[in-house]
Order: C-alpha cells, then structure tokens, then sequence
C-alpha cells in the first residue's frame, strides 16, 4: 500500500468496521444507546448483504435471532418485513429444539436493512476501507481509511466478515476479491499484526445459483411454508404477517453426481492444497461430502428462490469449490437440473479472522482497550451468529464509553451467551456454527421465551421501550394467572367427562384433578381440553404457548432450574485479574498455560477451557480460598 496523506476528519464516539449482519446491529445499537457513532463499508452494496443462503433463522439460529430482538435488535423485525417463506422446524420434537427459519427475498432484506441504518440518529454509514487502527498508550484513538482519513474514536468494533485479504477460488480460478465479486479489505490485518493480535486463516464457501427457468420441478418435491405464520420479532402483529408464499424444492444427488466428484477431486482447491483456510464441519462443501461419508448413496438438495424478482435460485446442500466446467457436469447429474445454467458459479472464500480467544466476554480485546470485534471476524459462521455478537459489542463499546460494566450474556441466560462463552474459552480451529446441542440449559433457553429471558435486561440497557417492557409485564402476569386458574379449577368424573377423555384415548377419572394436571397428560393439551374448561379466559395463543409449555415440562424445566443454581455459584466465583498462575502450586503445566492465555474471569469459564482439568479447578479453587482472593 502505497502510503497516503492524512487527514483528520470528523471524530466519532464509536467507529463500526463493515457492514454486514454484524455491523449493522453493532452500530445500531451503539447509535440508540446515544453515541455518535460512523460504520464503514467497503461498498454500500455489502449493507446486510447475504452473499451465501437466502434465509435467517434455522435450527437454534431461529434462537438467536429471538434473542437479538428480545434485546432490541433489527435483525428479526427486518426478516419479518422481507420474508418469502416461513416455517416451524422440529415440530415433531420436544419445545426446547422448535427454530423458526424464514427465506428471504435478498435485495429487500439489504434495502430494508439499509433504509434503517441511513435513517437511524446518532449513525453516519460512508463508503470507505478502513486500513488502520491508530492506538495511544494502549487505546484505540482512532480509524485511517484508505484514503487517508483519519476517524477520531474512543472505541471501534472490528466487523469485516469475510472481507480481510479474501480469495475466492473455484477450481484453478482465484479473484482476489470479496463476496459477490465486492471489494476485498488487503490492509487492515497488517495493522491488526502490529497490534499483536494473532490471526487464522478459514474458509467458507457457496453453492451455484441457477435460473429458476432452466429447472424441471416436476422432478422434486414441492416444500411449503406454514399456513399460520410466526413472526421472528416480538413487536410484530402475528395478523400482518400473512402473505402468499413461495415454494422450495427438494431433490438429491445420485451416484451419478458423486461419481463425476471422485473423477475431478483432483481438481478441487481443497484437495490439492491451493486452499489452505480451514473451513466449517458443520457445512460441508458436496465434494467433502462424499469424500468423507463414502457409504452414503445421495445427499439432500434444496432448490431456494433468492427473491420475488429474480430467477435465480440458491442450490442449497451443493456448496463447492469445484472448477467450472466439473460444476455444469456435477449440478446436471442431479434430478431436475438436467438442463439447469448456472447464473453465478459455487465458490470457496478463504479470509482473515482473529483467535477469539484474544476476547474478553464483552468482545473487547484484552491487549488493546476500546477494541471490539464481532462476527465471522471472531472465527463464527453465519448471519445470526454474526448479528448476535454485533448487538453484544455495539451494547459494550456504548457502555465502556458511558463508563458502565459490560453486559455479558451467561450460558443459563441465552443462546448468545453460550456462543460468546464458546468462542471466548474454547480453542476454535474451524467456523463455529450455533447448535442446540452446545446449549447445556435449552429446555430453559427456548426461542418461544426469549422474551420473557432477556426483554427487562434489554430495557435496563436502553433498547426496549417503556411500552414494550410494560407489554411484557401484562404478558408474564397473563401467564401466571392462567396457570393459577389451571391449577385450582377442579374437574370430577361426571359421565360427559368420563367419554370426552376415553374420546381421546385418556385414562378416566378416577378422582378429581386439576386441569393443570390433566394438560400434563402427553395426549391432552390446552386446546383439546376446551371442551370441559368452560370458564377459560379469551388469551393469545403465545399466551396459551407458554402456558402449556410450563404446565407439561414443569419437572423437566424445575430439574435444569437446579443445574442452573449450581452454575451460578462457580460463574460467581471470580477470579482476580492479576492472578499468576505461576504462583499456583500443583496446577498442571498445560493448565497453566491455558490460564495465562485466557486469564479466565471466573471459576466457571475456567473449567470450560480445553487443557484444565476437574483437578486443576479443585486446587485453583484451594488457592483462592487460602490467599482470600
């Protein structure tokens, strides 16, 4: 980089770099919590851009976006508006798994975003790569552009995504350039190095895009949305939500298509070494696929409309880094794509991201003071994990600057917690992707009660209107006076009720019960016992939802209450900033090591460090309790 004049320009409280998923909420949030706050993009068209699949939400991602706005985020209020299709997944299953996933129609969910950040007080969007972070005795001061504009700040949050020295590679073709053919940012990492900060290299990558009219569908299976359609956001009127849906089409790769993938795996940047980024297990490309899992005969292929206004169609489960013309063989192999032209080819794109392991629970690094960082730049993958750390860092940056402890979420409380508590204490070699499994309290965590968790704290940070948190009130006492009247409204065993429970395959009565312990009944519910409740209130089904869901899973919910009591205590054992852990005695020397790296702030994040056993926390524990610490 050839070395530009600089200039000093406007000063900022808070400078966001990037504007993706993460940027956006990081920079709202920043804005509405009263901090003059700039977001650099290196193009204007990468505002909330979704340059890999055309949908929010999914299996425990649906969680987080509840949380996001639970908290005040945009993220959720902004699928609900552009939404094209909607659904409950894991119906089937248990509460604690149910995720809402939405498609998107792309461009209005980028002009949607965008029209809210151009008119949010407090937040100035410019177009400009940022190259620089400047530093006085250990604090950031300020961001230098390209251009050689200097930003004054007292914080920056680090949102790049898969912007830094990006390299999109498709079998020998590589393009220096950024997702969707957009602007790499080649410079920021240098300065991050100057800094100390230690980087990784990963990986990502995208399926082709295919014109909807070169599709046969008469070869798929036709996959609706939801008759009744549930809003990701808690603000939004469930009555305003209906509108004609699109469909999505299932179909699978043969022996055909693995076939042709084994011939040229020669030829794929992943095998033969021309990528060196680590990329997700969790989201294989197609060739990974049948590599790794020989023994299977096909794989699922979503076919997914990118918007009302265009043909192109996302080919979801058929991500690949293959060259060109092995794509056009591979994708025609497949049932219903026989003809199928590829508007936009699959590709890989390897980026620069950070060790999160650099971050303290707020996101701010522990070296250098007002820097935060968030999304695919902390070594996650995906837009809601993104947009989650997003909120979580522009809350923190505003209430460094306002001189306030910072929010950190815990595993008990939210999904975000236990995303931010895992990228934060556990060594992260791959994109880490939000599970259900990872969340050890998810009967507690559901994404039907993020409300209800986390929309008081929202309000005591300065997201949440007064309205909003005395709308929840109202719903929390609905809930509870529902759950009372259950209780205490007693049904006997009168012949009407003796048919109506033999109707629905239930055990008759044999003495008074409660309808509270009659809904608990795994073939009763709410709804079915209407015909005997007759003095039931008229309620809103999340009402009834939440009512049902406390009533049949009281035991299970009171068990993980519990667990969650037990975890508290070692959360609240903090552990001194300056410890040396050196004057430990007994710790083991990879423990050791682990803890001066991480400089755990409590007894609960320590013993969630790879390398520090059950052992090392009992004598950690000795020490701090003989030492008063």
């Amino acid at each position: 980089m050839e070395e530009q004049k600089s200039y000093i320009y406007e000063a900022y409280d808070v400078v966001v770099i990037g504007a993706g998923h993460a940027g956006c909420e990081a920079a709202l949030a920043s804005a509405r919590l009263s901090m003059k706050t700039l977001m650099l993009t290196v193009s204007m068209d990468s505002i909330a851009m979704m340059p890999c699949n055309p949908n929010i939400g999914g299996t425990s991602k649906g969680h987080l976006v509840r949380e996001i706005d639970a908290l005040g985020g945009e993220m959720g209020r902004n699928i609900d508006r552009t939404y094209i299709q909607s659904k409950m997944l894991n119906k089937s299953k248990g509460p604690a798994v149910h995720s809402l996933r939405a498609q998107a129609d792309k461009q209005d969910y980028t002009r949607s975003m965008r029209k809210v950040v151009e008119n949010q007080d407090n937040l100035t969007v410019k177009q400009g790569e940022a190259v620089e972070i400047l530093t006085e005795d250990g604090a950031v001061c300020g961001v230098k552009t390209y251009s050689g504009a200097v930003y004054p700040c007292k914080a920056a949050i680090l949102c790049t995504g898969t912007y830094l020295k990006a390299r999109c590679i498709y079998g020998e073709t590589s393009q220096y350039t950024g997702p969707n053919g957009l602007p790499a940012a080649n410079y920021l990492t240098d300065s991050l190095k100057k800094l100390g900060i230690e980087m990784y290299r990963f990986k990502t990558g995208t399926p082709a895009r295919i014109d909807k009219r070169s599709i046969d569908f008469s070869k798929m299976q036709e996959q609706f949305g939801d008759e009744t359609v549930q809003p990701f956001s808690f603000e939004t009127d469930p009555d305003s939500m209906t509108k004609e849906q699109v469909s999505c089409w299932l179909t699978y790769t043969n022996e055909a298509t693995h076939e042709i993938i084994r011939e040229n795996i020669h030829r794929s940047p992943l095998f033969s070494g021309n990528i060196k980024g680590t990329g997700p297990r969790y989201c294989p490309s197609i060739e990974d696929k049948v590599v790794k899992f020989p023994d299977k005969d096909r794989h699922q292929v979503f076919i997914e409309p990118e918007g009302n206004y265009t043909n192109e169609m996302y080919i979801s489960g058929m991500s690949s880094s293959l060259p060109e013309d092995v794509q056009i063989a591979m994708y025609r192999s497949v049932p219903g794509l026989e003809h199928a032209n590829i508007v936009r080819n699959a590709y890989a794109i390897e980026y620069d991201c950070i060790n999160p392991m650099q971050l303290k629970p707020s996101l701010e690094f522990k070296a250098v003071s007002g820097l935060f960082s968030a999304g695919q730049m902390n070594g996650s993958s995906g837009y809601e994990e993104a947009a989650a750390q997003g909120i979580m860092a522009g809350i923190n940056a505003a209430r460094k600057l306002s001189g306030k402890e910072p929010v950190v979420l815990d595993r008990s409380q939210a999904y975000i917690g236990v995303l931010i508590d895992d990228l934060v204490t556990k060594e992260t070699h791959e994109p880490y992707r939000m599970m259900t499994s990872r969340a050890e309290y998810r009967l507690l965590l559901r994404q039907d009660n993020a409300d209800l968790r986390l929309t008081e704290l929202g309000y005591e940070i300065g997201l949440i209107s007064e309205e909003r948190k005395e709308a929840l009130q109202t719903k929390k006492q609905q809930i509870s006076d529902e759950i009372m009247r259950l209780k205490k409204t007693m049904i006997g065993g009168r012949e009407e009720v003796q048919e109506f429970l033999e109707s629905q395959g239930s055990t008759p009565l044999k003495t008074a019960l409660s309808l509270a312990e009659l809904i608990t009944r795994p073939e009763l519910g709410y709804q079915i016992l209407a015909k005997i409740d007759t003095e039931r209130p008229h309620i809103s089904t999340e009402i009834v939802e939440q009512v049902e869901i406390e009533l049949k899973y009281a035991g299970y919910i009171e068990r993980q209450q519990r667990q969650v009591e037990q975890f508290k205590k070692t959360e609240q054992r903090k552990i001194p900033e300056n410890l040396d852990y050196d004057e430990v005695p007994s710790l083991r020397i990879e423990a050791r090591q682990k803890l001066k790296q991480i400089r755990p702030e409590n007894i609960g994040q320590a013993s969630r460090i790879s390398g520090v056993s059950p052992a090392d926390i009992s004598v950690l524990l000795v020490y701090l309790k003989q030492n008063r610490e």
